[in-house]
């Protein structure tokens, strides 16, 4: 699979956060495998994660296909990037089809990425997780290696305005250890084990992160727990329901 669209794009995303000064922190690539298949299970807090997380690999020297919805691969811009970079389509009235595509990419011993969240959470926490990226690690016989990012709902996130050239905004991308989910596991009990990984990452990329809201008004950019604005995750489950 000729890959002539992806590393061009790589580069000019990382032009872009080298202008704009956006210090990005990966911790944990070691975890991500430097051969065969993987599902990378990343938290979404931004329109970007996609990004970010595909950064996170790259120290691995890994791309990663992600699974995006149909209407991204219907965009007359982004629909040529997507197939060109061979992310997945995710079309939720036919999700099996998708399923079985991503399987045979890891089984091929590629890395496919999957927000397991599957919406945006405005809380900025963790939110119940799908078992989907459990089950497939499973079926393909591959790790399943759970990513925390913090810092891109900054750039551009659901319900505020994108601010794609703020500048000096950190970004941070942590990776935990991979957990290797088998057949004939309780799925709840696993899936519950990964979002509490994930939610771990996330927390320390929180207490970690070298930045603070200069203002009250900024205060929207962290979780109600600590001292912010946003939702809180039962307030931001039913803004999800409405």
């Amino acid at each position: 699979m000729a890959d002539l669209v992806y590393p061009p794009v790589i580069a000019a995303a990382r032009t872009m956060f080298r202008v704009l000064d956006n210090r990005i922190r990966v911790e944990g690539a070691e975890h991500i495998p430097r051969r065969g298949g993987a599902v990378i299970a990343c938290n979404h807090i931004s329109y970007l994660d996609f990004i970010f997380c595909g950064l996170g690999a790259r120290p691995a020297k890994r791309l990663t296909r992600f699974m995006a919805k149909k209407e991204i691969f219907d965009n007359r811009i982004a629909g040529p990037l997507m197939r060109g970079m061979h992310h997945i389509s995710v079309d939720r009235s036919a999700g099996l089809a998708s399923y079985r595509e991503a399987l045979a990419k890891l089984q091929d011993g590629e890395v496919v990425g999957v927000f397991p969240e599957a919406t945006i959470s405005q809380s900025f926490t963790v939110k119940e997780i799908k078992s989907g990226a459990i089950r497939m690690g499973a079926a393909a016989h591959v790790p399943v290696v759970p990513m925390a990012l913090w810092g891109t709902q900054r750039l551009w996130t659901k319900g505020r305005p994108k601010d794609l050239t703020r500048r000096h905004v950190p970004i941070s991308i942590l990776i935990g250890e991979p957990m290797h989910p088998a057949k004939g596991d309780d799925w709840d009990v696993v899936t519950k084990e990964l979002r509490t990984r994930m939610s771990a990452l996330l927390d320390r990329a929180q207490a970690e992160y070298p930045d603070q809201p200069a203002s009250d008004e900024e205060r929207w950019w962290l979780p109600a727990h600590l001292g912010g604005t946003a939702p809180t995750p039962a307030e931001a489950a039913e803004l999800d329901r409405g």
